[in-house]
């Protein structure tokens, strides 16, 4: 069942029971009070029966004509029977009632008052004592009118009953089609969706309700979905071309060197670039491990010299890239700030990294790393002056694989900066890039206070 429908089903229900709950309470409430109002009226009729045939003997002319007058006026359909002591009719209607017994004529001597409804009928009896002796009154009255009111509230509230519940059912549909609104839209983006287009989020309904969070939770999703398949069409790109240049180059070269007898100088230069070329896939692999296990794994908590750190990866830099010219200034006043805590050997690989990319892309500009303070943390600042990062590749710098646009003929393999974005992360140091085309590129981390 669509979940529309059961939510009108369900309202309609909720709302039908109640509806019907409140008909019935309506109706035995209605039925009740007016039995009240009824044997109220018969005990009115029975002592003003019991004054008019008891006390004639007793009251002046002119009262008892007044009495009289009122008797015959409320008499009317009604009939009254007066029994004596010995359960005789003594006044009133001759003829004997068999739901007025002898059973029910001690009771109301006993009680002074008895009322019931048998056969049509409502019946009531009161205990009158008079100077002529003890009697009861009994007053009878037809259920005619009763019925016919009752019966007619009765169709009145089934037809209301029937229209009511048609009514909620409409308004149930309208309301489950309101509240459902939201979702059909989510389903019909959802729909449309194609693989190429998984970073495109699903628009916000703004309601603020569990569909928005529903919309939320799926476009972190989509995010991290389309983030993946980045990283996967990144990574055959990358594979392909890193892995394909050196083994081409030892197939090739174990090719031509197979043709005819080398000399062992020969001999040796080819297996020199075979081992350089098996090195560098050897270096691709490792990082792949590392990138993969660090994702999985916590970093250890150490306290080192991030200073010193740095200066040793300057030295490392020096003896690849001699002629880059690298300043390095160290404004922090409080020393205390210089030592830091986390794993010395992923966050000096995540330096590295930086460092070894703003060498890279300066285009031989001279490279300034500063070390400072802000609001008692330590600040590091790495800063270029080459190439920088297009507008449009800033955002996507820091997935696996992904390598920009103007790159050029620069090697690399894309893994370095995601690679320190997890290890600034697992190390709790905020990472911050800003760069411009062409005119450099500044990378700022921020350590956690000790």
């Amino acid at each position: 069942m669509k979940l529309r429908n059961r939510l009108t089903l369900i309202s309609s229900a909720t709302f039908g029971f109640v509806f019907i709950i409140a008909s019935v309470l309506i109706y035995i409430s209605f039925y009740n009070s007016s039995e009240k109002v009824v044997f109220k009226e018969l005990q009115k009729t029975c002592l003003l029966s019991a004054i008019y045939y008891l006390e004639k003997d007793e009251l002046p002319n002119y009262e008892h004509s007044a009495i009289k007058e009122q008797f015959e006026e409320n008499i009317q359909n009604d009939i009254v029977r007066v029994y004596d002591e010995y359960n005789r009719i003594a006044f009133g209607n001759k003829e004997t009632d068999r739901n007025i017994n002898a059973q029910n004529l001690e009771f109301i001597r006993k009680n002074k008052k008895l009322s019931f409804k048998s056969n049509n009928h409502f019946y009531y009896g009161i205990f009158y004592n008079d100077n002529q002796g003890d009697f009861v009154v009994f007053v009878k009255t037809t259920s005619e009118v009763f019925n016919s009111q009752t019966n007619r509230l009765l169709v009145i509230m089934i037809i209301v009953l029937f229209a009511g519940l048609f009514l909620i059912f409409l308004l149930s549909r309208l309301l489950s089609n309101i509240a459902y609104k939201p979702i059909t839209k989510v389903i019909d983006q959802v729909n449309s969706m194609e693989l190429n287009n998984l970073d495109k989020p699903i628009s916000s309904s703004n309601t603020n309700d569990e569909v928005q969070d529903l919309i939320t939770t799926f476009n972190n999703l989509l995010s991290r979905l389309s983030d993946t398949f980045a990283i996967q069409r990144n990574f055959i790109n990358y594979v392909s071309h890193e892995f394909k240049t050196p083994l081409a180059s030892i197939s090739g070269n174990l090719e031509v060197f197979a043709q005819k007898e080398r000399t062992p100088e020969e001999y040796q230069k080819v297996t020199s670039e075979a081992l350089e070329n098996v090195y560098h896939i050897e270096e691709i692999l490792n990082n792949l491990m590392m990138l993969s296990g660090l994702k999985t794994i916590n970093s250890d908590n150490e306290t080192f010299r991030i200073d010193e750190t740095v200066f040793n990866i300057n030295d490392k830099i020096f003896e690849v890239y001699n002629n880059q010219e690298i300043k390095i200034d160290l404004e922090v006043m409080d020393e205390k700030l210089l030592s830091v805590k986390g794993s010395e050997m992923q966050i000096q690989l995540a330096l590295y990294n930086l460092i070894e990319n703003a060498v890279k892309y300066s285009n031989q500009n001279p490279i300034r790393i500063s070390l400072s303070e802000s609001n008692n943390q330590l600040l590091i600042t790495i800063e270029d002056f080459g190439k920088g990062i297009q507008k449009d590749d800033l955002n996507l710098v820091q997935q696996t694989f992904y390598r920009g646009k103007n790159v050029g003929n620069i090697k690399g393999s894309g893994i370095g900066l995601s690679l320190a974005t997890i290890i600034f992360k697992q190390n709790n140091i905020q990472f911050f890039i800003t760069s411009e085309e062409n005119s450099g590129t500044q990378i700022t981390l921020l350590f956690p206070k000790l």
